[in-house]
């Protein structure tokens, strides 16, 4: 978790990634030592790659509203929905995709600088609030949606993007959450448990994206798309695998 000084620091490097301790202590009105700290903090949870951030937060956040604004609508469209129904509508829109990863693959690694300078635009706008609705409504599979925003549509490159992702992630489901609990869809108890894995993976996946750079996070997804696409069309059974493992 960063705080505001963290973000301050973050800032700091965005403008100039080569800005000294010193400097930044002088801003930030934190001793030397305590900005090293920070900073070493920052670089083992994956905010600072080198000389440049990963997270580019102020877009970050920029994008997180158009999306958090669909997401709400989503998630009250998803609160009547057949749970068979979105189980294929997942599987359909991940396979799709998947194509769009495997097409031109450059596009994935390598970032378009000139459009992550730009200022937010209005087919972004519409284009994030399209995916938050699609988050509200089926939220699973909508990281392969959110990337393929940021990446084709915002300039990043897949480990930026990343970051960039799970920031708006965490923006918008407090907020959907908040709807379920109202429509009375969410069991806590399980809920909790699965938090919990989820943020055990997260900071283990986070930590390998940072490290092995766009191209290993590329044929992670790929993988993970087809085993999902394959237990949803019946092809295979990871429910029953999972259970046979957790039984032995």
């Amino acid at each position: 978790m960063i705080d505001t000084r963290d973000v301050q620091i973050l800032d700091l490097l965005q403008e100039n990634g080569r800005v000294t301790a010193s400097e930044i202590s002088k801003v930030v009105e934190l001793s030397i030592p305590a900005i090293g700290e920070r900073m070493k903090k920052l670089s083992e949870q994956g905010y600072i790659k080198g000389y440049s951030t990963v997270l580019d937060h102020k877009k970050a956040f920029w994008l997180a509203i158009p999306a958090t604004i669909g997401s709400v609508i989503g998630a009250w469209i998803a609160v009547d929905l057949n749970e068979e129904i979105i189980e294929k509508a997942i599987a359909i829109v991940m396979l799709i995709m998947m194509i769009v990863i495997l097409y031109k693959p450059q596009r994935w690694l390598k970032g378009k600088e000139e459009l992550q300078t730009k200022k937010i635009s209005i087919g972004q706008i519409i284009l994030f609030f399209v995916i938050g609705i699609y988050g509200g409504f089926l939220h699973m599979g909508v990281g392969y949606a959110l990337l393929a925003g940021i990446v084709l549509g915002a300039g990043y490159d897949l480990v930026k993007a990343n970051a960039i992702k799970v920031l708006i992630i965490f923006i918008w489901s407090p907020v959907i959450l908040i709807v379920f609990l109202i429509n009375e869809q969410v069991n806590l108890y399980y809920g909790l448990i699965l938090s919990i894995g989820n943020v055990v993976g997260a900071l283990i996946a986070s930590r390998l994206a940072v490290k092995q750079g766009a191209g290993f996070v590329r044929w992670v997804i790929i993988v993970i798309i087809l085993l999902t696409a394959a237990h949803v069309f019946g092809l295979i059974d990871i429910k029953a695998g999972l259970q046979s493992v957790i039984q032995q």
